[in-house]
């Protein structure tokens, strides 16, 4: 029996947190599109389950959409009939004075405030969204949450994976001579170490061969920073999954971004993947210095 395509709808009060909510889906590895008009949704499953490209989307339908709205609670009622869909719905909900205490921070108007009082607007949409909140199997309400606890909700409920998939390591070689990575979370230096780009035999390689990469690692400085530099992570990583971030990017550099700095990522992606997570390894500029000799 072919295994049915996942579909979460999010929707839910305007404020509530359906960003939140549709950003933490996109965490999860669900293909997320905000604010879809219902009526394309049947015609949108079909084409992705015909060509395979996905097997999970999020969906945030709401108030934006109001002149298809009409047409909501037949398709609802279509995908749960359907052999190739398993729907689920999440309905994001929080008290009136909360709601129209996040409208006047962010200074935004309600979508349905036609007298431009935002309580109105809010009392209007409560009562159109009353049948997709009974509809709803999973109600939160989001009064007395922040958005890392949101997300933490979601992920919760949602996620086949455990929490420690879910955050991962980006680790980054990179040069100096070409500019520090701009989404880089923690910087380290290894330029202190001596240069393998002054021996010749080993100037055309990188810190991925083994020749280099014995060369770097053989002081005892090497050995001194690695040691230092795990200790502080193991203790700070925990925290950063904690704070709800879904990524953490560290980026390590050289002067030309080949030798040192390729070896000593290697190193520590190995030393945190021991620790049990996820890390994705990126060598940014390994292979500059060898586009960029030789021009005629």
């Amino acid at each position: 029996m072919e295994e049915k395509f996942e579909l979460a709808i999010i929707t839910g009060m305007s404020g509530a947190g359906k960003t939140v909510a549709i950003q933490s889906f996109e965490d999860m590895g669900y293909f997320s599109v905000d604010n879809m008009p219902p009526a394309l949704i049947p015609k949108f499953i079909d084409l992705l389950t015909e060509q395979k490209v996905v097997e999970k989307i999020a969906i945030v339908v709401d108030m934006r959409s109001r002149s298809f709205f009409v047409q909501l609670q037949e398709i609802l009622y279509q995908l749960l009939e359907s052999p190739k869909v398993h729907l689920r719905m999440i309905y994001l909900d929080a008290e009136d004075v909360e709601l129209v205490s996040r409208y006047k921070e962010t200074r935004r108007s309600h979508p349905l405030a036609t007298d431009g009082l935002v309580l109105t607007g809010i009392q209007k949409e409560r009562e159109l969204l009353r049948f997709l909140k009974k509809f709803s199997k999973i109600l939160i309400d989001t009064s007395e949450l922040t958005p890392r606890q949101l997300r933490e909700k979601i992920i919760k409920e949602f996620s086949e994976e455990s929490d420690s998939s879910l955050f991962r390591v980006e680790m980054v070689s990179f040069g100096f001579k070409y500019g520090i990575p701009i989404d880089a979370d923690i910087v380290m230096d290894v330029r202190f170490l001596p240069n393998p780009h002054y021996v010749a035999k080993l100037r055309p390689l990188n810190g991925q061969d083994k020749a280099v990469y014995d060369y770097v690692m053989k002081f005892p400085e090497s050995d001194i920073f690695y040691q230092n530099f795990m200790a502080m992570l193991q203790p700070i990583l925990p925290s950063y999954k904690k704070e709800g971030k879904s990524s953490l990017t560290i980026v390590i550099g050289c002067t030309g971004g080949q030798h040192r700095s390729v070896a000593f990522t290697d190193r520590i992606a190995q030393g945190i993947k021991k620790l049990d997570y996820h890390v994705n390894t990126t060598h940014r500029d390994k292979n500059k210095r060898k586009e960029t000799v030789n021009r005629s």
